[in-house]
C-alpha cells in the first residue's frame, strides 16, 4: 500500500469514529472511560470497527483479507488507541493470533481461518503459562498424539481475548522433551470442543486497560484434529518467536497514541489555564516541557517507522530492530506521560473527566507495552546477545555491506517506499552482526549536512548541530565496544547473564534510535506536510536522545525549543497526527462551550 493510499485509509477511518471529544460521536472518550470505569469489554467499539473491515487489514489479501503489510495494521490501531487501547488491544489480538498461520500455515488453513473471521469468529494467541512467563521452554502445555489428532492438557493464562475469542492459537509441546525442537501450534475452536474439556478462566480486574479480556483457558483432553497443527509438529518455538517480532512492533502503536492524546490535553490546558495573568504556555519550563514531549514522541515515531517496515525490507535484522523499538519506544514515552502529570498538575487526578480522564487512562494503558509480547527484559537480553557481534560489524563493515544498508535503509525509512511482499516465514531470529539503522548511519549523515548547505539562515545552523550532536552519538559505538569487551574478559561465562551488559544494550538502542531520527529526515523530508520537516524538531530530538547519557547538559540551541513548541501548536491546531506521517485526523465536532480543559472544575 502506497503512502497516499495507507493515508488516505487513515483518514477513512478517522472520519467514520468521529471526534472523540463529541459525545455523539462513534467512539467518544467519553463512552471509552465508562467501559474503563466499568470494567465493560468493548464489544460495541469492536463491532462497529469490525464492520468497518478493520481486521481485513490485518489478514493477507492472497487469502481474502486487504492486509499487504503490517504498516497498514500499526497505523489503524494507532488511530484506535489514541481514543481506548482496550478496543485496540482487543481487535490487534485476533490479527496477532492468526500470524502463527500467515506464517507456517497451508493456503486452505488461511482461507477457512479468514472466513471465520468474516463470521464474526475471534482469535486468541496462547502463549504464556502462569509459572512461566517467558520462559516458552518450560511450558507445561502438552498435546498428546492420537488417532486423527491431539489431545490438549494443561492452562494457559493471562491470556488476551481467551473468553472474548472463539478460538485459540496454541503453543503446546509435542515432543518427549523441552528442547526447542519439542513444541508445536494448533488452533483450539472452543465452539467444536467437547462440554467438560475446555474452560475459560476468571477475567482479571486491572490496572490498565480495563476493559480488556485477559483471562485464561484450561484444557482437559480436548481434540483438536490433525488439519488444526500449523506448520509441521516441532516447529512451534521458530513460529511464537517470529510472530512476537511482529506483535511486538503492532502494540508499540499503543504508546505512540496515548502520548499522542495526552500531549494535546495537556496543550490546551497550558494554553487556556490562566495563572499570574498569562497563559501556562508562555511559562518556559512549561513551554520546554511540552516541546520535549513532542521530540520525544517524535524519536518514537522515527524508530518505529525503520522498525515495523523490517519485517518487510530488512527481514534478517527484525530480531534487532523489533527489541530495540520494544525496548526503548516504551521506556522513552512513560516518561513522556510523567512529565505532562507536572503540566497537567492537580487535575491529572480527576479520573472521569473526558479530557483528564483520558490522560491518567493513557498513564495506566501504557504499561502493557511494556510488559505484552516480550518485555524490557527479553529485549534487551536478545540485543545483548547480539551486541558484539553488532558492535564490530558497525565498525569492521565493509563497503559493499554499508552500501547494500544504504539502500535498505532508503526503503525503511521513506514512507513512500515501495515494501516488498509481506513474507512472515522469511524473518529471521538473529541478525548475523547487521542493523541498517547503524549501518546506513554516516551515508545519511552526509546526506544531513548537505541538506544543511541547501538550508537558509537558522534552518542550515540547526541541521549543522543536529549532524554533529548526531555523529557525536554514533561515536558512541567505539567506546561502547571497547566497554563491551573489557566486561566479556571480567565476567568470563557469567558475560551473557551481566547486569552490566543490560546497560550496554540500552545504550545501543540509544545510538540505533539517534541514527532512525537522521534517517528519517533524510528519506522523507520531502514526504512530509508543514509545518514538518522542522530542523528545530530534529535537533530537539536528538538532543533528548543526548540528555539520556548527560542529563543535565544544556540544549545547544534553547530557541529551538521556541519553534518546536510552534510546530507542535501548528500541528494540533490543524488537526493532524502528532506524527511524520501526514495524517489528518476527524473533523472536530464537540461542541464548544464548556470543553476546554481550564473549564474543568
Amino acid at each position: 500500500m502506497s503512502q497516499a493510499e495507507l493515508t488516505e485509509l487513515a483518514e477513512r477511518l478517522e472520519q467514520y469514529l468521529g471526534d472523540p471529544h463529541d459525545p455523539e460521536s462513534r467512539m467518544s472518550f467519553a463512552e471509552v472511560l465508562d467501559h474503563d470505569e466499568r470494567d465493560a469489554f468493548p464489544y460495541g467499539f469492536v463491532g462497529l470497527l469490525r464492520r468497518w473491515g478493520f481486521l481485513d487489514h490485518g489478514l493477507p489479501a492472497e487469502q481474502g483479507g486487504k492486509a499487504g503489510n503490517p504498516e497498514t495494521g500499526f497505523t489503524l490501531m494507532r488511530l484506535v488507541a489514541r481514543r481506548d487501547g482496550a478496543t485496540a488491544i482487543a481487535l490487534g489480538l485476533t490479527n496477532a493470533a492468526f500470524t502463527p498461520l500467515w506464517i507456517a500455515g497451508t493456503d486452505e488453513q488461511k482461507r477457512r481461518q479468514i472466513d471465520a473471521v468474516h463470521q464474526g469468529v475471534g482469535l486468541a494467541w496462547g502463549l504464556s503459562e502462569a509459572a512461566h512467563g517467558s520462559d516458552l521452554l518450560s511450558n507445561e502445555v502438552v498435546a498428546e498424539r492420537v488417532a486423527g489428532g491431539y489431545r490438549l492438557a494443561g492452562e494457559k493464562w493471562p491470556i488476551g481475548n481467551a473468553t472474548f475469542a472463539d478460538r485459540m492459537v496454541v503453543f503446546a509441546r509435542t515432543g518427549p522433551r523441552q528442547g526447542a525442537g519439542d513444541y508445536s501450534i494448533l488452533v483450539v475452536d472452543k465452539w467444536r470442543a467437547e462440554a467438560e474439556t475446555v474452560r475459560e478462566t476468571p477475567l482479571l480486574k486491572l490496572h490498565g486497560v480495563r476493559a480488556l479480556d485477559l483471562s485464561g483457558l484450561r484444557f482437559d483432553g480436548v481434540f483438536v484434529p490433525e488439519s488444526d497443527l500449523v506448520g509441521a509438529e516441532g516447529q512451534g518455538l521458530e513460529i511464537a518467536l517470529k510472530t512476537s517480532q511482529t506483535a511486538r512492533l503492532v502494540i508499540l502503536s499503543l504508546a505512540l497514541s496515548g502520548v499522542d492524546t495526552s500531549l494535546r490535553t495537556a496543550l490546551e490546558f497550558a494554553q487556556d489555564r490562566i495563572l499570574f495573568n498569562r497563559p501556562v504556555v508562555e511559562v518556559p519550563y512549561t513551554a520546554r516541557q511540552l516541546t520535549e514531549s513532542l521530540a520525544d514522541l517524535m524519536v518514537a515515531d522515527a524508530v518505529c517507522l525503520g522498525a515495523v517496515r523490517s519485517v518487510q525490507a530488512s527481514t534478517g535484522q527484525v530480531s534487532v530492530f523489533s527489541s530495540a523499538a520494544k525496548y526503548l519506544v516504551p521506556t522513552l514515552l512513560e516518561e513522556t506521560l510523567a512529565r505532562l502529570n507536572v503540566v497537567l498538575g492537580a487535575r491529572v487526578f480527576l479520573r472521569t473527566h473526558p479530557r483528564f480522564g483520558m490522560h491518567q487512562k493513557m498513564l495506566r494503558d501504557i504499561l502493557v507495552t511494556n510488559m505484552a509480547d516480550g518485555n524490557t527484559v527479553v529485549n534487551l537480553r536478545n540485543i545483548g546477545h547480539q551486541l558484539a557481534a553488532l558492535l564490530e560489524k558497525g565498525r569492521t563493515a565493509d563497503a559493499e555491506v554499508r552500501t547494500e544498508a544504504v539502500a535498505r535503509a532508503a526503503v525503511l525509512y521513506r514512507m513512500d517506499a515501495e515494501l516488498p511482499i509481506y513474507r512472515p516465514a522469511s524473518q529471521e531470529l538473529s541478525n548475523r552482526g547487521l542493523d541498517d539503522a547503524v549501518l546506513a548511519a554516516p551515508d545519511s549523515l552526509i546526506r544531513l549536512r548537505v541538506l544543511a548547505d541547501r538550508a537558509a539562515d537558522k534552518d542550515r545552523d540547526r541541521l549543522l548541530s543536529a549532524a554533529d550532536l548526531a555523529a557525536e552519538l554514533l561515536g558512541r559505538l567505539l567506546p561502547l565496544e571497547e566497554r563491551a569487551e573489557r566486561l566479556r574478559a571480567e565476567s568470563g561465562r557469567g558475560y551473557a547473564h551481566s547486569a552490566e551488559l543490560f546497560d550496554l544494550a540500552k545504550e545501543y538502542c540509544l545510538v540505533h534510535a539517534a541514527a532512525a531520527c537522521v534517517h528519517t529526515y533524510v528519506h522523507s523530508h520531502d514526504l512530509m506536510a508543514e509545518p514538518l520537516p522542522s530542523p528545530s524538531l530534529l535537533l530537539l530530538q536528538l538532543e533528548r536522545i543526548n540528555r539520556q547519557f548527560h542529563p543535565y547538559e544544556a540544549y545547544r540551541d534553547p530557541t529551538a525549543v521556541d519553534e518546536a513548541l510552534a510546530v507542535l501548536t501548528r500541528l494540533h491546531d490543524e488537526n493532524r497526527l502528532l506524527s511524520h506521517w501526514p495524517i489528518t485526523l476527524a473533523e472536530r465536532t464537540a461542541p464548544a462551550e464548556g470543553a476546554r480543559c481550564a473549564e474543568a472544575r
